[in-house]
């Protein structure tokens, strides 16, 4: 355990504990029914999120998993195709759902290193308008990857590509605040290329739960339909919703700290100069080391547990900083990987 006998958990920052200013604040909500669209909190922090993103409407749900797959259903009907990077969310770790629950047909392309598509490839992968095919309906990105903030030039360009074949174009923008706080450009700006975002508070913004899916009215009208039949519908959920409000006041900028809270774990690591181990540079919250030798990362995962620090065990392991690591704490990881890695 570290000094001050509590457990550094650097495997996701979907492990973040609810402050109990946060708390409170949920206890106070006002309440309604929200299937009957009687929940004033909720009523207000979707239009205070739509607003946010530039966008005509909002709906609120539980994950990201859930406002992902409601916009490719929303999106796309039985037997169409969306096109999706090999290594995104929505393909590789959410289940299969736009397939299993929609019979939606993912056209998968491989990621490249900075997180975008090459564009050649997806125009590609377009389908011809012709019955042996499922219909090349929606191109789905993410932003950030792996940590990355995806280029902005290539979001534009796959804007003006999706325009030419008649394509919409979704956002799972699960980490897109943290895009927003290193980039210093509005979230509007982010969103705007996509007919659909999906914004996640229950990563780096610390809510215990929440995600919201914005679009124009059509599409927030179907997808309000969908999450009734995937049972999402919510009763008195305000008390969710001003988890939401609450994180938007005061933990959208402290994101800052997380990513330099990152940095600084980079460098230090980095210093090690261990032959076992290389990473990448970081740009916001997480922390990719590589380990030469897979059983050599399962050790060093033992190791640290051992001495209170949670971390993933496979060799390309993910360290993600959050509101529960501390600037303090750094040295100690880095102090922990130095006598690990002998």
């Amino acid at each position: 355990m570290t000094k001050t006998n509590r457990t550094i958990d650097l495997r996701s920052d979907t492990v973040t504990q609810p402050t109990e200013a946060l708390r409170a604040y949920m206890a106070a909500a006002a309440t309604g029914d929200d299937v009957y669209g009687e929940d004033p909190t909720i009523n207000a922090l979707e239009k205070r999120v739509a607003k946010l993103l530039d966008k005509e409407s909002a709906l609120l749900c539980t994950s990201g998993t859930q406002s992902n797959l409601i916009a490719l259903l929303s999106h796309c009907q039985r037997g169409e195709e969306y096109i999706v990077g090999e290594e995104y969310h929505t393909y590789r770790y959410e289940a299969g759902g736009a397939a299993v629950l929609g019979g939606i047909v993912p056209q998968t392309v491989a990621v490249e290193n900075d997180g975008s598509l090459d564009l050649a490839t997806v125009a590609k992968k377009i389908k011809a308008d012709d019955p042996h095919f499922p219909i090349s309906r929606l191109l789905a990105l993410e932003n950030t990857h792996c940590g990355k903030v995806v280029p902005q030039l290539f979001i534009n360009n796959a804007r003006e590509l999706c325009d030419e074949h008649g394509l919409q174009l979704h956002l799972d923008g699960a980490r897109l605040f943290n895009a927003h706080i290193a980039m210093q450009q509005s979230l509007a700006s982010l969103a705007q290329p996509f007919d659909s975002v999906s914004v996640c508070f229950s990563k780096g913004l610390g809510t215990p739960i929440g995600s919201v899916l914005v679009g124009s009215e059509a599409l927030i009208k179907r997808g309000r339909r969908w999450r009734k039949m995937l049972g999402g519908g919510m009763r008195q959920a305000g008390i969710v919703a001003a988890s939401l409000d609450y994180a938007l006041d005061h933990h959208v900028q402290r994101l800052a700290d997380d990513h330099a809270n990152a940095e600084s774990l980079a460098k230090g690591l980095v210093a090690l100069n261990s032959s076992a181990i290389r990473l990448e540079p970081v740009q916001t919250n997480m922390v990719y080391v590589y380990f030469e030798q897979p059983e050599r990362a399962q050790q060093v995962a033992r190791f640290l547990g051992n001495a209170g620090i949670k971390v993933p065990t496979s060799a390309k392991m993910r360290l993600v900083t959050h509101m529960n690591v501390e600037a303090a704490d750094i040295p100690y990881i880095v102090k922990k990987f130095s006598e690990a890695l002998v």
